[in-house]
This record gives C-alpha cells, sequence and structure tokens, in this order.
C-alpha cells in the first residue's frame, strides 16, 4: 500500500533479559489505516510478543535489543513511560483472547468500560454511562443500559468479547491489536465477531493487526498477511496472493494443513517450532522442510522483495 503507514515495526527484536536468547529477530511489519493485516504462525513464533510491541506492553523478563515500534511517526520504544501510557488505549488498544480472565469478576462490565472513559477521555457520571450504552449498542450488545449492570460471568462468551471491543474502541484508538479474538468462541458467533471487525474498520476507519494462527480466519478479514516462524517474518503479501500462491514452504506446509473443499486429506507438518536459543544457524525451517537445498541449513537467507507487494525469506526465491 502506498503512503506513510499507521505502524511500522521496523528491524524489531525482543530477548529474555539483556543476553538471554532472543524470542523475536529482525521483524518488519507496516499497517496502514484502514487496513486489516494478518499476522499467522504456529504458537511460539512470536507473534503475541510482536502484537505487545505496538504497546510496547512486555513480560517482565522480555526486554527490547533493537528496532523502532513507530506508531504516527513517534517510536513507542524511546518515549517514556509516562508517554506509553498515555498512548495505551487512547492511540493503540489491545483485544485479548480471552475475555473471562481479561475483565475484572468483582466489577460491572459497564463500571469497566467507564473507567477507560474516565482515564482517555475525561466522561464522568452520566456522560460517561451514556457513551458506555452507546459503545455497547455499537458493538452489537442487546439492551445495552441493562449489560451495562451484568458481571462477566453472566454474560456468554461472544457477549464478553463484545464488551473487550467496546473496551478497546472508548478511547477512540486509530489502532487496534486483536490477539487470537475468537480462538475461544463457537463458530457461529466466531462470524459475527469478524463482521463486527470489519464493520468497524468501515465506519471508524481504524488500522487493525489481527494475531491468529487459523488461515480461515486471516482469509476472512486479512487485506495483507505476514507468516512468523521461529520469531521472523517468512513472507508478506496480499492476502489473494499468499492463498492463491504462496512463495514460501512454510506458507504452502500451513496451506496444505489448512481444511478446505475438495480437499479430502491434509498434509501434517512434521516437527515443531524450535524454541528460542535453539534457533538452527541456517534458514530456521530447514530441518522441517521438504524443499530445502544444501545451502538451507547454512545460510540463513534475508527477507526480499520477490515481486511489487510480495516479500519472502527464503534461498529459493
Amino acid at each position: 500500500m502506498e503512503g506513510v503507514p499507521l505502524l511500522h515495526i521496523r528491524n524489531l527484536s525482543l530477548g529474555l533479559g539483556e543476553k538471554g536468547p532472543l524470542l523475536v529477530d529482525g521483524v518488519d511489519i507496516s499497517v496502514h489505516r484502514g487496513e486489516v493485516f494478518g499476522l499467522v504462525g504456529e504458537s511460539g513464533c512470536g507473534k503475541t510478543l510482536t502484537g505487545l510491541a505496538c504497546l510496547a506492553l512486555f513480560p517482565p523478563q522480555v526486554r527490547p535489543r533493537r528496532g523502532e515500534v513507530l506508531l504516527a511517526g513517534n517510536d513507542l520504544l524511546s518515549v517514556s513511560e509516562e508517554e506509553r501510557r498515555r498512548v495505551r488505549g487512547r492511540r493503540v488498544a489491545l483485544i485479548f483472547q480471552e475475555p473471562l480472565t481479561a475483565l475484572n469478576p468483582v466489577f460491572t462490565v459497564g463500571y469497566q468500560v467507564e473507567e477507560v472513559l474516565r482515564l482517555h477521555r475525561g466522561l464522568t457520571g452520566r456522560e460517561a454511562r451514556r457513551e458506555a450504552a452507546r459503545l455497547f449498542a455499537e458493538v452489537g450488545l442487546p439492551d445495552p443500559e441493562t449489560r451495562l449492570r451484568n458481571y462477566p460471568h453472566e454474560l456468554s462468551g461472544g457477549m464478553r468479547q463484545r464488551v473487550m471491543i467496546a473496551m478497546a474502541l472508548a478511547g477512540n484508538p486509530d489502532l487496534l491489536v486483536a490477539d487470537e479474538p475468537t480462538t475461544a468462541l463457537d463458530v457461529t458467533v466466531q462470524a459475527q465477531i469478524l463482521d463486527l471487525f470489519l464493520e468497524l474498520r468501515e465506519r471508524r476507519n481504524l488500522a487493525l493487526l489481527f494475531i491468529s494462527h487459523d488461515l480461515a480466519v486471516i482469509r476472512e478479514v486479512a487485506d495483507r498477511v505476514a507468516v512468523m516462524y521461529a520469531g521472523e517474518v517468512v513472507e508478506v503479501a496480499p492476502r489473494e496472493d499468499l492463498f492463491a500462491e504462496p512463495l514460501h514452504p512454510y506458507t504452502r506446509a500451513l496451506l496444505e494443513a489448512f481444511p478446505r473443499l475438495g480437499i479430502r486429506r491434509l498434509k501434517g507438518l512434521p516437527g515443531q517450532v524450535p524454541p528460542p536459543g535453539r534457533w538452527p544457524p541456517g534458514c530456521r525451517f530447514a530441518p522441517r522442510c521438504p524443499e530445502r537445498l544444501p545451502d538451507c541449513t547454512g545460510i540463513h537467507p534475508e527477507l526480499k522483495e520477490s515481486s511489487p507487494n510480495r516479500w519472502v525469506r527464503c534461498l529459493k526465491r
């Protein structure tokens, strides 16, 4: 896409402490306003840490080693923690995978949304309650005035996720980071939540970084897709191009294990993602790759542009 991206993660590396193994290595992705950018890969590839980096929000032992996280041109890794707190919720918001653990069980969901409105928009009292009800209506919660008085355990999984989306929207952010937001939902509710994300993108001109291991979900919502493996991006492409003609062997392996109409037998991918600190010296996918060349075990490939808007990390390309 043309123009300056709203979010640009540039050469980002994250590690355990100052000297421990890398968890994310040289990630470079960009997300434009109004775009849904999909981030896909197996568990342990670094997707969630990459998403948390968009808010400069890391687990206690994780440290940035190098790179930048540019939000509207401002590097979140180089500003103070006070400035980061002002950005979180107001400029960029996070939607968690499991809302039941993300929501506080001892407060009503209305109170929790009103708290965000107070912190980021200065709304209090009746004004905050009216805005919370309006947000509940926007995300499709029935009878929003009543729902304000509910506790998280009184709502279904789909309703709780809608509450989480309403909380994320409360600060009027430019970017939403959704980390596996439909994994815990049944198929019907999942489809409704995906439709809601697309509606919000159109209505609010939001940028959305959508993290998932589910290719069916990514195919439904994403405009562009980055595939991660062992802490690094191995392919970036527009959605239709990626699904029609994947360039990296790992992407092809994921698609061959993806159920589709007309495909009777799925191909499994042997082995597992190597853990941090045990990444092989050459191509990290080489030990599992059916197409590997002799050089693949010794040369670490760079992410290169193979054609307009398509990037791949493979010696064969």
